[in-house]
């Protein structure tokens, strides 16, 4: 198998899946449980969020456990609308968000807030002076991924923070879940982090807000008690033990494994250049993990069902879009239909091998060259 699909999903590290089957054999309480059991899971969930907080550098009273990103970032936008709404009902977020930020916003406005969407450099970036332009007196929050899913466009979400600090009613949330683990990630100037384990080489299942302080959000799931008051739900101690896990030891050797997935990127580049119709799709100044190329004339999931016959496996755009639409991120980088409705995405991992990608790149030569044969080209 090569499996080239990491930026959907990561394959769980062998050491996160014994932490999580430790945990809950041994702390098989409920954490709000007053009893022996319950005492014993608790302290494991405690220090568990302590260890995610020391890795992010932040607060342990800053760290919600959620199911994943999707409900992280669901509780940071929905969260902070709903507790600031008397401030205004102005968003600001970009067309490169994932699906369960826009999904959101269009929810949002169907409670009366208005959402702007930047506009973009050469590069994808943000532009600043934009942002400072759709910043009003009722804005209330300002969401950007880090790093999109897609394309692997990276924002400089350290330089939006510094300018936001000016508009302290303005909250500023980061999607963060394609960049943790990949790219050195610094909170200081932002308010509302998301990030998912299964990302990171952990379970699906688990993921976290981080929260500072100064923050308040309404709840979206109320209940009793729970690991935080933000988010009600008996607490998957367990799952939180092997999220802390997957952080630790995807962190280790961050600058290592960087520069291994950057030598196969460049690889790959090089080599599918030479392949006639294929446009790369994202920038060299990209997160070298994901690589998305458009293929002229043969529709993406032909291509990847023609590779996973070969037990090889990329993705059309990300794992939860809708495989018929074209891709809104490509569309807006490029400003090309054709682009945006034949993109897939490649994505790399420190365990893909050069051996991986030579083969790769052998094979989707020839399928390119028979699926054209085929459609008489």
């Amino acid at each position: 198998m090569i499996y080239l699909d990491y930026s959907a999903t990561t394959i769980p590290n062998k050491e996160v899946i014994n932490s999580f089957n430790k945990a809950i054999l041994e702390y098989p309480g409920n954490a709000n449980s007053i009893h022996e059991l319950g005492r014993k899971a608790y302290h494991l969930m405690e220090a568990s969020t302590k260890q995610v907080a020391n890795l992010l550098n932040v607060l342990p009273t800053e760290v919600i456990f959620t199911s994943g990103a999707s409900e992280a970032n669901n509780l940071a936008i929905i969260g902070t609308c709903l507790k600031y709404k008397t401030r205004g009902k102005h968003i600001i977020t970009t067309k490169l968000e994932h699906s369960s930020v826009l999904s959101t916003m269009e929810f949002l406005k169907t409670l009366g807030y208005e959402i702007d969407y930047l506009e973009l450099d050469s590069d994808g970036h943000i532009k600043i002076d934009d942002l400072k332009n759709k910043l009003r007196d009722d804005t209330i929050l300002v969401s950007i991924a880090h790093v999109n899913s897609e394309i692997g466009i990276i924002q400089d979400v350290n330089k939006i923070g510094e300018l936001l600090k000016k508009y302290p009613k303005v909250i500023f949330h980061v999607d963060g879940t394609q960049a943790v683990g990949k790219i050195p990630v610094d909170l200081s100037n932002i308010d509302l982090y998301s990030l998912s384990a299964h990302k990171i080489y952990g379970l699906k299942g688990v993921g976290a807000l981080i929260k500072k302080n100064n923050i308040l959000l309404e709840p979206i799931i109320h209940g009793g008690k729970s690991q935080t008051i933000f988010r009600s739900g008996t607490p998957t101690h367990a799952l939180y033990a092997s999220f802390a896990k997957a952080l630790k030891l995807v962190l280790e050797d961050s600058e290592e494994k960087y520069k291994h997935v950057l030598k196969l990127n460049q690889k790959l580049r090089e080599e599918l250049e030479k392949i006639d119709g294929v446009h790369i799709n994202s920038k060299e100044n990209c997160i070298p993990h994901i690589l998305n190329i458009s293929v002229s004339s043969i529709k993406p999931e032909v291509i990847v069902n023609a590779l996973s016959l070969e037990d090889i496996y990329i993705s059309t755009k990300t794992a939860c879009s809708n495989s018929k639409d074209a891709s809104l991120s490509v569309l807006e980088l490029t400003k090309d239909l054709d682009y945006a409705t034949t993109s897939i995405r490649i994505s790399l991992s420190y365990l893909t091998t050069k051996e991986e990608i030579e083969q790769f790149l052998k094979v989707f030569s020839n399928k390119i060259q028979e699926l054209r044969f085929m459609k008489g080209e």
